[in-house]
């Protein structure tokens, strides 16, 4: 094969412009062990090549694929519903006690005053009933 047309196919290599037929090319010529001086360190590149392709690995590969376990997400889910049903229950139980509390609290306050009311009627009968004792004692 002509020397300058392998320069050519040499440049266009090396900026990746080749294609399959052209490096196959390219791969016979340095492989063939007739290469002009000024090209020798490129042969050792496509021995290199020939080389890799060549080796194979006995080792067996072996992938860790890591599952998830969606089960203990699902259980963690529930708990924590659980928990918040039962939370709000909670605060729901202490808010109705506080106005039920109110409530109770705002009742015995009436109470209280008209009991306070009937007092001070029954101090005043009091009053009443002393004077008129005072006048038939007097009689």
């Amino acid at each position: 094969m002509e020397l300058s047309k392998i320069e050519q196919l040499l440049e266009k290599y090396l900026n990746a412009e080749t294609t399959l037929q052209e490096e196959a090319t390219l791969k016979n010529y340095f492989l063939s062990g007739n290469v002009a001086s000024h090209l020798q360190e490129y042969e050792s590149m496509f021995s290199y090549f020939a080389i890799n392709k060549a080796e194979t690995s006995t080792k067996p590969i072996q992938l860790k694929t890591k599952k998830t376990n969606w089960k203990w997400l699902s259980v963690a889910a529930s708990v924590v519903l659980l928990f918040s049903v039962y939370m709000g229950n909670e605060i729901h139980k202490e808010q109705k006690a506080k106005v039920q509390y109110a409530q109770v609290k705002d009742v015995l306050e009436m109470l209280s005053s008209n009991l306070n009311k009937g007092n001070e009627a029954v101090a005043s009968l009091y009053t009443y009933e002393d004077t008129v004792n005072k006048i038939l004692k007097a009689k």
